[in-house]
């Protein structure tokens, strides 16, 4: 009984484990090669996004505040614009096949929903919360000088690596 229960084991194992490389980072990786100094684009993209996040008050610690309070729209309008502009860029990509800049098709994967997500965005949200601060706008607050939001950002990353060292035993 117990070589049974130990196969049944490992073939849930090896499933989870094909299950969950569909959902790696990689999957739309571009498989061209570039120079180093190539990502110098992503660079002056991630500037001009930084000016909007502070342009926007986005980054502001009394908005995100306001908007867990429910005292205020604004954060609910940018976000709910970033979703409505993410549908529509998702639905001109599938209907007129549009390909990267270098010509390679782009693939969307559909995920599956499982009870972490649930858990993750409980504990992601308590931390907004308290922080004031998620993973895009905490660069934008470092750049306006707020250094405090280094312990932040030290938080976020200690957190990706628990979680990914922890992944294997976490209900999913």
């Amino acid at each position: 009984m117990e070589r049974v229960q130990q196969a049944v084991t490992d073939q849930h194992k090896d499933t989870d484990f094909e299950v969950r490389s569909l959902d790696t980072i990689c999957i739309n990786e571009s498989a061209k090669q570039h120079p180093w100094w190539h990502n110098f684009k992503y660079l002056a993209v991630g500037i001009v996004f930084g000016i909007v996040f502070v342009k926007a008050e986005i980054i502001s610690w009394f908005r995100i505040q306001e908007m867990f309070r429910l005292q205020s729209f604004h954060m609910y309008g940018v976000i709910g614009s970033a979703v409505i502009v993410g549908m529509a860029a998702v639905w001109l990509i599938k209907k007129y096949n549009i390909r990267t800049i270098h010509g390679e098709e782009i693939v969307f994967h559909p995920k599956k929903f499982n009870k972490g997500q649930i858990y993750g965005g409980l504990i992601f949200g308590l931390g907004w919360a308290l922080t004031g601060a998620c993973p895009g706008p905490l660069f934008a607050q470092i750049g306006t000088g707020f250094m405090i939001v280094l312990v932040v950002l030290l938080s976020a990353v200690a957190g990706t690596w628990t979680y990914g060292f922890f992944r294997d035993k976490l209900p999913h």
